[in-house]
C-alpha cells in the first residue's frame, strides 16, 4: 500500500508539475482561457440577434449610468479595431422612470442618424453639467446643433418607430437578464459582467474570447 500511495502521490505531483507547465506555456503564448460560469454565464435562451451573419457584441447601458460614461471611449475605441465580422449594438435600457426619456433621446438620435455625434455629449450634459434632458423639447434643444431640424426631433421622439426600438431594447434587456449596467452580451448568448470579469477592460478580453470561440465554431479564421 505504501508503495501504491508513492507512486500515486509522484504521478498526481507530475500531473499538477505538467498542468502548470502547460498553462504557463498557454500564458507565455498569449492564449488566454475564460471559464463559462466563473468569467461570463451562458444564457439559458438566447437572444436573437440583428445580422446573424455577423458576430454581434451587444452592450446594455444607460446615459444616467456613471460607469456607462466611462466605459464609452473604451468600448468606441475597442469597436473600431475589430473586423468586419464583427458588430457592435448598443442598447440603451431602463428599469426605472426617471432612465425613460434618454431612453427615448438614445433611439430618437439613432433613427436620425446622429447617434455617434451626441454619444458623448449627452453623457457630458448629463454627468458633468448636470443638465436634466427630460421631455421632447429639451432633446429637441439639445440635438438641433447636430444638424437637425426642431420639429423633425420633436415627431421622431413620440414616433412609433421610436417605441418599437424601445419596446424590442427592453425586450432584449429582459432576455439578457441584465442586471446592471454596463453589461455585454455576445452573440446573443453569452453574458459578461464587471462583478464576474473585473474591469469594463477584462469584459472586453472575455468578449474578445468569445469572438474568436465563435469565430472557430463557425469555421472562419
Amino acid at each position: 500500500m505504501r508503495i501504491f500511495a508513492a507512486l500515486t502521490g509522484i504521478l498526481f505531483s507530475f500531473s499538477v508539475f505538467a498542468a502548470n507547465v502547460g498553462s504557463e506555456a498557454a500564458s507565455s503564448a498569449g492564449v488566454v482561457s475564460y471559464i463559462e460560469g466563473k468569467d461570463y454565464a451562458l444564457l439559458d435562451e438566447p437572444v436573437r440577434t440583428v445580422d446573424p451573419s455577423k458576430i454581434e457584441v451587444s452592450e446594455v447601458f444607460a446615459y444616467t449610468c456613471p460607469h456607462c460614461m466611462h466605459f464609452e471611449p473604451i468600448i468606441e475605441a475597442w469597436a473600431k479595431k475589430q473586423p468586419a465580422d464583427v458588430s457592435l449594438v448598443q442598447i440603451h435600457t431602463s428599469w426605472r422612470a426617471d432612465m425613460e426619456p434618454y431612453q427615448r433621446g438614445f433611439y430618437t438620435a439613432v433613427a436620425l442618424k446622429i447617434k455617434d455625434k451626441v454619444q458623448v455629449a449627452v453623457f457630458n450634459t448629463y454627468h458633468i453639467e448636470h443638465k436634466e434632458l427630460t421631455t421632447a423639447q429639451a432633446w429637441a434643444d439639445f440635438l438641433a446643433p447636430y444638424g437637425v431640424d426642431k420639429q423633425t426631433v420633436l415627431k421622431t421622439y413620440d414616433s412609433f418607430g421610436v417605441t418599437s426600438q424601445i419596446n424590442q431594447a427592453n425586450a432584449r434587456t429582459r432576455g439578457y437578464k441584465t442586471s446592471g449596467t454596463p453589461e455585454m452580451v455576445v452573440d446573443g448568448k453569452y453574458r459578461i459582467s464587471t462583478r464576474t470579469s473585473g474591469t469594463q477592460e477584462d469584459m472586453l478580453k472575455v468578449a474578445q474570447f468569445l469572438i474568436e470561440k465563435i469565430r472557430a465554431e463557425r469555421g472562419h479564421h
